[in-house]
């Protein structure tokens, strides 16, 4: 990989990740471009920010679970043309049941120019330590509908409660949220914010 982008695993021991884009478990139904392995990459400066919230989560009682992080652009070109092609229906119900496919941009859940292509960007949820069982968000990772929203209404005050622990876990570690995706962050002071890379992850 690129100078100065790793496999987050290997610099944050203790987190636990599933790639979805680079399996047939995305809104896709198939792997995506650009991920050749199951595994999860970004910058140093991210992996150092995530030590840092996986040691904040671990004094809540959570671990860390990474579905995403540097994205290559063939992805996200990937994922655009993807929303032109006529819907098959084979993934709408659990990541766009209220959308047509083709309003996935405009709406803002498909970025046409994606901060995860800048190294910088993770996709993640909590587990309990104690089970190893997923923490209860309210949906699962890109639910492309109001619910996935930051302060949606009609979840659980048990998945309330641990968006909002996800929450402070990773802004007190110098992120900030995407208000349309409760499992979306981005390093505030990223290293390369004006940079969008086109590496495989490999």
């Amino acid at each position: 990989m690129k100078d100065d982008f790793v496999f987050v695993d290997d610099l944050v021991p203790g987190v636990r990740w599933d790639a979805k884009y680079a399996t047939w478990d995305n809104f896709t139904g198939r792997p995506v471009d650009g991920y050749l392995v199951n595994r999860v990459a970004g910058t140093t400066a991210l992996c150092a920010a995530l030590e840092s919230a996986r040691d904040k989560a671990a004094a809540l009682g959570f671990g860390l679970l990474l579905w995403d992080g540097y994205r290559p652009r063939r992805a996200v070109d990937f994922f655009l043309r993807w929303s032109e092609q006529p819907e098959d229906g084979r993934t709408k119900q659990r990541h766009y049941p209220h959308i047509d496919r083709a309003d996935m941009v405009r709406r803002g859940y498909v970025a046409a120019r994606s901060g995860h292509s800048r190294g910088s960007t993770v996709d993640l949820t909590l587990y309990h330590l104690a089970s190893g069982h997923l923490a209860a968000m309210g949906g699962d990772h890109d639910l492309m509908d109001p619910v996935s929203h930051h302060g949606a209404e009609g979840i659980t005050p048990v998945e309330t409660s641990n968006r909002q622990h996800l929450c402070f876990i990773m802004e007190a570690c110098g992120f900030r949220r995407y208000d349309y995706e409760w499992w979306h962050y981005t390093l505030k002071d990223e290293p390369y914010p004006d940079t969008y890379f086109d590496f495989p992850v490999a």
